[in-house]
């Protein structure tokens, strides 16, 4: 308890009322360390344990992820009255988000819990993580993603066949445009979350209110999943897009892929690019 009090004291006396509120971001004083970038490449990390261990953590949990929702919109369009007969489209959004909120929370001490090459780009971006630490996580992720469809599919082809295997395409009645404009914006507020959630700044500002960085990714989820839904099935993940196409394998859904790719990419980068140049001012920091 003693180092929760003094915790307590520190953000009373260097944060206090008389503050003006919206001023705290603006002192000069710092009451945390700040990360340095990752390096580009290390060769060490193919000698680590760690290394790979973070990969199949990654693997796993993009499995377990693709295993879940998968299955969950395929009950959904498998029943004869979406509204009465199964958990709708409120449903596929609480699978998602309540998914990425566990395994978030599973990996995030193993490998980060990206569950989503497009978070991995952001903070790649963002030197959070080197460029084979990047590349081996989008790997497994898409790997994971592909072997979480199958085993969906195995449970039922025909089904599977017959309700879209959950692939992702741009409904009818919307264009293209409309598409990757959604895929964008979906990311941005999803990778944004992932910058602010684990902000080292704002861990240590707020060391004495508990924060639980899965808690407000997995709701950012939730809520673009219930904005884009009908548009296009969401995707803001291109590990969840590539292995429900490639399981599903329609032409359809292979004429839409690049949607999903190309939006949560310039999504991530745009929230990167936000976190880093707006939020923290980074590159204008004086260096000591």
């Amino acid at each position: 308890m003693e180092g929760k009090e003094e915790d307590v004291n520190l953000g009373a006396n260097k944060y206090s009322e008389r503050q003006p509120l919206g001023t705290a971001a603006q002192t000069q004083e710092k009451d945390y360390t700040e990360p340095g970038p990752a390096p580009l490449f290390e060769p060490g990390e193919f000698v680590s344990w760690s290394f790979y261990r973070a990969g199949i953590a990654e693997f796993m949990a993009t499995f377990l992820f693709l295993y879940i929702t998968i299955l969950t919109v395929m009950g959904v369009k498998d029943a004869t009255d979406i509204c009465n007969g199964s958990v709708g489209i409120q449903g596929i959004a609480w699978a998602f988000g309540g998914m990425i909120f566990c395994l978030v929370y599973c990996t995030a001490g193993i490998s980060g819990g990206h569950i989503n090459p497009a978070v991995t780009f952001g903070l790649f971006l963002a030197r959070k993580l080197s460029l084979p630490r990047a590349l081996l996580y989008m790997i497994c992720q898409c790997l994971g993603a592909m072997c979480g469809a199958g085993v969906v599919k195995g449970f039922g082809p025909s089904q599977y066949e017959f309700n879209g295997g959950g692939a992702n395409t741009v409904a009818h009645g919307y264009t293209k445009g409309d598409g990757l404009g959604a895929e964008i914006v979906g990311t941005f507020v999803l990778v944004y979350t992932v910058f602010s959630a684990t902000d080292a700044k704002r861990s240590a500002r707020d060391s004495h209110v508990p924060i639980l960085a899965p808690l407000p990714i997995g709701f950012a989820v939730f809520l673009v999943h219930l904005a884009t839904i009908p548009i296009t099935g969401t995707g803001i993940n291109p590990a969840r897009s590539l292995g429900a196409a490639i399981v599903f394998d329609s032409s359809h859904a292979w004429h839409d892929q690049w949607i999903f790719w190309v939006g949560p990419f310039i999504g991530a980068a745009l929230a990167a690019f936000y976190h880093v140049i707006v939020i923290r001012a980074i590159p204008f920091k004086s260096r000591h």
